[in-house]
């Protein structure tokens, strides 16, 4: 469901999981990791492009398919339990932060949705182009969930604190012409292959260059912000490790089975 694939200098990493809209499950948070290990330790490998199958770049997070997952459950307090999901979230910020990390510039391609999870994953990018279909959403807060796998910490630096927090707190879908407008995306183009075609010829661009100077230039311009992510990663995983049970997460999960409208009551 995580081809990695490489042409010459080119790696192309594919989310391939098209019947679930390539939602976010535990093959993906498993897979990329060890996916972007496998890249850095490929010297021919200069550039990525990270793209998908089917009809959506990704839904966001598979909520249902990782609730096995999460350590949540009534009782008496339990300091394990609140460790063990301090641990997941940082595991699963660690599946996103690998692409900032990678020792190559990684391209991230946008088609159709690109939802909650999705967000995490384009902004840690270090470019970022869409097709004309493409619909974007930081749809965490209306699921009663505070963003916590690196959306918070780099959205702002992208496209500023004002659109940030717009998009951030209202939940709301927005279009292509938007995210360009303000600068999410750097390029549109009129459909999937006319937008695959544009990030090769973007990553071959990239990979004519001197590999070291290309890879020193993406890791000065990281090291910029590098501790602000590390410390305010930290802090929304010790946030979310108090915070995210609550009764409005039920109400939102159980909202989104029954395709409901949910009423929230700040509990």
């Amino acid at each position: 469901m995580l081809n990695l694939t490489v042409d010459g200098h080119i790696g192309r990493v594919t989310l391939d999981h098209p019947k679930k809209l390539n939602a976010l499950g535990p093959w993906f948070w498993d897979e990329m990791p060890r996916v972007f290990r496998e890249i850095d330790e490929n010297r021919d490998i200069r550039v990525v492009v990270l793209s998908a199958n089917g009809r959506a770049f990704t839904a966001g997070l598979d909520l249902m398919a990782m609730m096995p997952r999460l350590p949540v459950g009534g009782g008496p307090p339990d300091g394990l339990r609140q460790a063990r999901l301090h641990q997941l979230i940082r595991d699963l910020q660690e599946a996103i932060t690998c692409v900032e990390r990678c020792r190559v510039p990684v391209i991230a391609a946008v088609h159709g949705h690109c939802i909650g999870g999705g967000i995490d994953l384009i902004t840690a990018a270090d470019i970022r182009l869409a097709s004309t279909d493409a619909v974007f959403s930081v749809r965490e807060v209306k699921l009663a969930i505070v963003a916590d796998l690196g959306t918070l910490q780099r959205l702002p630096r992208i496209v500023g604190e004002g659109h940030a927090r717009e998009l951030a707190l209202t939940g709301r879908d927005f279009d292509v012409e938007h995210a360009q407008r303000i600068g999410l995306v750097t390029q549109v183009h009129s459909d999937r292959d006319a937008l695959l075609a544009a990030a090769d010829a973007l990553a071959n661009e990239i990979a004519a260059n001197p590999p070291l100077a290309v890879q020193g230039t993406k890791r000065v311009m990281n090291e910029t912000h590098r501790a602000d992510t590390d410390r305010t990663l930290e802090y929304v995983a010790t946030w979310n490790t108090a915070h995210l049970i609550t009764q409005d997460l039920g109400v939102a999960v159980t909202a989104f089975v029954s395709k409901q409208t949910p009423e929230y009551s700040g509990r």
